[in-house]
């Protein structure tokens, strides 16, 4: 559950939601991130706005969706912005991309008049690991520093830290990370590994990127 805190603690600190936000649950209950969506909702005492698969399906239905309930915040994958425009969605104050790498020319379209944030996070870190400060231009999205409780390293395969611009495997650490894959001891063992970093006993994830 301290995972979960981070989640909230990120959505009021870098995310700006506020008891008047109106946050819209984009993702499948399948999928971690309606985790995200669903915190930023019911534990912020902003109002989440909820609509069947179809409506939310990216495309006509989806901005129609997001004016009419005057929708303020959403996290949405770049995939889906190519199939709306950033002027028919007014209300749209702020929003996140995550789920797949970003380009700067999302960020060009999208980031004029709004917070537009670029996140990362696997599963096995409660949803979200990094949020980039607000972007705007056409440069590459960076993913930006670590939410709250969470730590990240970039790593050689010995486990060093790698200078500036040197190429590695990012690791992630922290209040949010899972206790390991279910049922696959092997698999946690080869992907949960020591922090050495951390205090004694806590452990890190290798996300493979």
């Amino acid at each position: 559950h301290s995972g979960v805190a981070g989640v909230v603690e990120a959505q009021l600190r870098r995310f700006g939601v506020t008891g008047s936000s109106r946050i819209l649950q984009f993702a499948s209950h399948s999928f971690d991130g309606a985790v995200w969506e669903l915190c930023g909702g019911l534990l912020t005492g902003a109002t989440l706005v909820m609509a069947p698969a179809e409506v939310t399906t990216p495309g006509p239905e989806l901005a129609a969706l997001i004016e009419r309930h005057r929708v303020s915040h959403a996290t949405l994958p770049p995939a889906a912005l190519t199939v709306l425009e950033p002027e028919q969605l007014p209300s749209l104050t702020s929003m996140i991309v995550s789920g797949e790498a970003s380009s700067g020319e999302t960020v060009r379209r999208w980031s004029a008049g709004r917070r537009f944030i670029n996140g990362y996070g696997p599963t096995e870190t409660t949803v979200c690991a990094t949020l980039s400060s607000p972007l705007s231009g056409g440069a590459t999205p960076p993913i930006g520093r670590p939410t709250v409780g969470a730590r990240a390293y970039v790593l050689d395969r010995d486990l060093c830290l790698v200078p500036p611009g040197v190429p590695g495997e990012l690791h992630v650490s922290g209040a949010g990370l899972a206790r390991g894959y279910l049922h696959r001891p092997g698999l946690t063992a080869e992907r949960f590994v020591a922090d050495p970093f951390g205090a004694p006993g806590s452990r890190m994830y290798r996300t493979g990127d």
